[in-house]
């Protein structure tokens, strides 16, 4: 049985562990998890990490080192945009919220991965 009050990955490391192919794989489930944080509105960057790890039920933990590049990947890309604003703790936060490219990669990713999981199900059940 496993532990679920540890977190199974952490991103930061497998990216650093990963051949070059693991680790686009890995990219792109990360991709995934920062647009699904931000589905429901904008998200300071602890705001997200925080939001990855609610929504994995702990088996995703985001570093900083892999979010924020991440997120200045998908800001360029026009996925996302930002903006300067005060966070809960009223320290000055970069806000990040999904534009309407960022809405259509997070559909498009959530087609592709549900494909991905299916494919992943049936070679698991295979004799």
């Amino acid at each position: 049985m496993f532990d679920t009050t540890q977190p199974i990955f952490h991103i930061e490391c497998l990216y650093e562990t990963m051949t070059d192919r693991q680790a686009n794989l890995l990219q792109g489930t990360l991709d995934l998890l920062i647009l699904k944080s931000l589905a429901l509105g904008e998200l300071h960057g602890l705001g997200v990490a925080r939001r990855v790890e609610q929504i994995t039920r702990g088996t995703f933990q985001v570093k900083p080192g892999s979010l924020f590049p991440a997120l200045y990947r998908m800001e360029e890309a026009g996925w996302l945009t930002s903006s300067w604003g005060a966070s809960e703790n009223n320290r000055r936060a970069k806000f990040y919220k999904l534009t309407a490219a960022g809405r259509r990669q997070l559909d498009a990713e959530t087609t592709q991965w549900k494909r991905i999981a299916v494919a992943i199900g049936f070679a698991l059940q295979a004799t």
